[in-house]
């Protein structure tokens, strides 16, 4: 019987050097898309036989390695190949749940600050998802920022550090995954905040907005809602006291959050209504436009030491942070970000055009996220784990 390896021991063994080889089932197209780092393909089917052939090929594959971890899409694929590598004498362990349950691995990591605040960055290390828990360790009281629908890994940093939420934020309408901001704030009974432009988006639920320019308190540390449309039409960042700036997807490391995906829900959704609304969604080139303006007169407007702690972080085909690694701090400074960043260094109409260029793949199931997001329709976990499969793509 091929012995169990959870997600999270993956994720560990990985981290700390170990020696085996992960082998991943799946076919091409989902291998090339997203794949756990490390991992080496090993297509094999949910009834396939080790014959031979393919043993010949595998120990190739191995060139004398020894220790196998497969992996598949749910594990059931490599829960079957594990046991046929067992029966041929092999030492092999499955990884339970496959990639769908790799999905849901998540890292705390604190990030030092020149200030009062605490912050700790929650890292999905599978989709590059960034979430905060932000703090204020003298009277106990915290905020949460972008929280996925894993809530709970939001409340157990909390938790570990006796920490009270008593404000929960969404930066904007997610369209790489579904948010767990609403129900967090209505299971704790505190405010959810969203900017005071999201109104125009449609949301169904009722929210407590942030108004430009607008701070709320958590305990004495204080976030600022700055107006950054672009990314969407009512993107803020927060502005946590003077010691960091989340900058969600306005702003990664690296690079800037793409501006089309809004308008084209929009059209989607327009296309498929009986009365389609007149106009009210923004082209690619107008939100690059309103993004630029928004780098560039607001968050790069800020002192040059100032931490940038983004929304997200891009995950290669390899399964790799594009910038730094799963359990380290995923930041810069605005005057890495503005000296740097190449994107921050083109002029406004060469902005736009890289931003317009090409035909970049979209978020998985973006346009029935961004309506579960904005309260438009409803669905259920086991649903919503299959719509956030595969990389986020939220960078331009």
């Amino acid at each position: 019987m091929p012995a169990k390896v959870t997600p999270r021991r993956l994720a560990d063994m990985l981290d700390a050097g170990e020696e085996f080889v992960l082998l991943d089932t799946r076919g091409d197209e989902s291998y090339d898309s997203w794949h756990v780092r490390g991992a080496e393909q090993f297509p094999f089917g949910a009834d396939e036989e080790l014959t031979d052939d393919r043993k010949a090929e595998l120990d190739a594959l191995l060139d004398g390695r020894d220790r196998i971890v497969t992996i598949c899409a749910k594990g059931v694929t490599s829960d079957h190949f594990a046991e046929e590598l067992s029966e041929a004498g092999y030492d092999v362990a499955v990884v339970t749940g496959g990639m769908e349950a790799w999905s849901q691995v998540y890292d705390a990591v604190p990030v030092e600050t020149d200030g009062p605040a605490e912050i700790v960055q929650v890292q999905r290390r599978a989709k590059g998802c960034l979430g905060y828990v932000v703090a204020d360790p003298e009277t106990g009281e915290a905020g949460v920022v972008d929280a996925t629908r894993h809530a709970a890994e939001f409340r157990a940093v909390a938790d570990e550090r006796d920490w009270e939420i008593t404000r929960v934020f969404d930066t904007h309408v997610h369209a790489d995954h579904v948010s767990g901001g609403r129900e967090l704030a209505a299971e704790l009974g505190v405010p959810y905040h969203l900017s005071e432009a999201a109104r125009e988006r449609d949301v169904t639920y009722d929210f407590a907005p942030l108004g430009r320019n607008e701070a709320v308190e958590v305990g004495d540390v204080q976030l600022k809602a700055l107006r950054v449309p672009g990314h969407t039409t009512e993107s803020v960042n927060l502005l946590v006291n003077r010691e960091a700036v989340l900058t969600a997807d306005t702003l990664h490391v690296g690079s800037v959050g793409r501006t089309e995906l809004e308008s084209e829900a929009q059209r989607a959704s327009d296309s498929r209504a009986a009365e389609p609304r007149d106009g009210g969604d923004e082209d690619a080139a107008a939100g690059a436009r309103m993004q630029y303006e928004s780098l560039h007169r607001t968050v790069l407007a800020e002192p040059d030491d100032l931490a940038v702690l983004p929304g997200h972080v891009e995950v290669t085909s390899d399964g790799e942070f594009a910038h730094g690694a799963p359990g380290e701090p995923v930041r810069a400074t605005v005057g890495e970000a503005r000296t740097t960043f190449d994107l921050l260094q083109l002029a406004e109409d060469e902005f736009v055009e890289r931003l317009t260029a090409g035909d970049q793949e979209k978020p998985p199931s973006f346009e029935r996220i961004i309506a579960v997001n904005r309260g438009a329709e409803s669905v259920e976990q086991s649903e919503a784990t299959e719509m956030e499969m595969g990389p986020n793509n939220c960078s331009a």
